[in-house]
């Protein structure tokens, strides 16, 4: 939702905090958004409700790593903050898959540095596209068909979308080892609202960790607490 103002989710969250004493219960606040309209609204709603000032979170924030891409500034806060909870947390090398609305792998090298990534568009936009290019086509169920041999249009969608984007997958994986200089041993970290559902159908996936994004937001407020 991106045309409310900050009053309106004023409203939205003091009834979430109600339960804890509403915004005098917040005590730091950290922001990751790749919706820069919004990054604004709730730097606004932090300091007049909450009367916090929030971390921001971007490249020229302290990290523990180095973004070493060619434009750090243009790396989503997403990408960095799970990038920083993989270094923490499991160290590198390792790639990240993000199962999101775009599904993105980023390279996080064994001495900690991000050293960029692939942007893939997510399994649901692949969907969208799909259906709402083709008139004959309708939304199915996100899971694997009975076989990949599809035996009417409901399975033939789902084993395009779904062994489809686990080919994606596992052929990014295996392109990214090769580009990086110590590829065979890096670690697959997966993250997103699909990374179990897609783990359970393919190898290269070694650890599930759902609540990776909101780790690295904790660590990163941690490092940048005003």
């Amino acid at each position: 939702i991106r045309d409310k103002m900050p009053d309106e989710y004023a409203v939205l969250l003091r009834d979430f905090l109600s339960d804890v004493g509403g915004f005098r219960a917040i005590e730091g606040v950290i922001i990751g958004s790749v919706v820069p309209p919004l990054t604004e609204t709730f730097i606004e709603l932090s300091q007049r409700y909450a009367e916090v000032d929030p971390v921001v979170v971007s490249a020229r924030i302290k990290t523990g790593i180095t973004v070493a891409v060619d434009q750090p500034e243009q790396v989503g806060a997403d990408r960095i903050v799970n990038a920083a909870a993989v270094h923490y947390l499991y160290g590198g090398p390792a790639i990240v898959i993000d199962f999101g609305t775009a599904t993105t792998f980023d390279i996080v090298a064994r001495d900690g540095s991000y050293s960029g990534g692939s942007i893939a568009p997510g399994i649901g936009i692949a969907m969208d596209a799909l259906v709402g290019r083709t008139a004959q086509l309708y939304q199915v169920a996100l899971q694997p068909p009975p076989s990949p041999i599809g035996r009417n249009t409901t399975h033939a969608i789902q084993s395009g979308l779904f062994w489809g984007y686990i080919g994606l997958v596992e052929g990014l994986v295996a392109r990214l080892r090769i580009a990086m200089p110590d590829g065979a041993q890096a670690k697959v970290i997966a993250t997103g609202g699909l990374a179990t559902l897609f783990n359970t159908h393919t190898a290269v996936i070694d650890q599930i960790a759902p609540l990776l994004t909101l780790d690295g937001l904790r660590l990163l407020h941690a490092l940048n607490r005003p």
